[in-house]
């Protein structure tokens, strides 16, 4: 009887906590079925434009936007218009970054700087941004300060409102644990809270970034010679959704991308963090 009791048990050990070696084949394992899950999507997609089950006019068809892939960066703008959106979302990322960091563990590390700040934090987050696009294109003209600006609107609100909800949900026992080695402030945020807090630093960055790309689209949709989103304008208004369907899908990308670096950077810094309870 015993005997099966410590076999179940090894069984239960060997389920819930697999070895090492079967560990590092689970990142492979979800980009093997995340390519997967695309490449079926493109079959149905090509398939139900050929048989016309959607308007091909309309949606285009996977194979058309590859052909005009090559030829918008073989004999037109690709490149250009690339770099031009990328510095957009730089600049304006960037700076996103950077004030929502310092300002998110300020609000949330200070209590009464987070109350003198609420109003106008929830005021602004609530506000629709993207409606400041032309009072921000008058300001600083058609040109890149006015779509970093945008960018910037658009994604520093996320990226701050979660730096502060991972200060103040820190784990307490962690603070008095800090507190009654005699920690200074800078010894606790630098061993405590930030630590503990990467977790929501990494899903503000990740909004952050979803809402950087639409700001940064929306900015050239409304006023821009260049960049991805006057592609996206400019081949709607041509009746050319393939070329359209090819500027999407390198905003989407590019997204899909980052995300996936801050994804990999959260599991490289998980080690760093503080065991809850510890």
């Amino acid at each position: 009887m015993t005997t099966i009791t410590k076999d179940a048990g090894a069984r239960a050990s060997v389920t819930s906590n697999p070895p090492r070696r079967f560990r590092r084949f689970r990142p492979r394992r979800s980009f093997w079925l995340g390519s997967l899950g695309v490449v079926l999507l493109l079959a149905v997609w090509e398939v139900a434009s050929r048989a016309e089950w959607i308007n091909p006019s309309i949606w285009s068809r996977p194979t058309d936007i590859a052909v005009a892939a090559v030829e918008y960066f073989t004999t037109g703008n690709g490149w250009s218009d690339v770099r031009v959106s990328g510095a957009e979302f730089l600049y304006g990322f960037l700076l996103a970054a950077v004030f929502g960091l310092v300002a998110g563990y300020a609000i949330g590390w200070w209590r009464w700087l987070d109350e003198l700040t609420e109003p106008i934090v929830n005021f602004a987050n609530a506000s629709p941004r993207i409606a400041l696009v032309p009072i921000l294109i008058t300001m600083f003209g058609i040109g890149i300060a006015s779509k970093v600006a945008v960018v910037f609107l658009a994604a520093v609100f996320p990226i701050l409102l979660n730096v502060r909800a991972g200060v103040r949900t820190v784990d307490r026992s962690l603070v008095e644990v800090a507190q009654s080695f005699k920690a200074t402030n800078l010894q606790m945020l630098r061993t405590v809270f930030v630590p503990a807090s990467i977790p929501s630093v990494i899903t503000g960055m990740r909004l952050g970034i979803g809402q950087g790309l639409v700001g940064m689209v929306v900015g050239e949709l409304i006023a821009s010679t260049a960049g991805l989103g006057f592609v996206i304008n400019t081949a709607a208004n041509q009746f050319r959704p393939d070329l359209a369907f090819v500027a999407l899908f390198l905003v989407s990308g590019t997204g899909v991308l980052l995300s996936s670096v801050l994804k990999a950077v959260e599991r490289r810094l998980d080690r760093w963090r503080p065991p809850v309870g510890a």
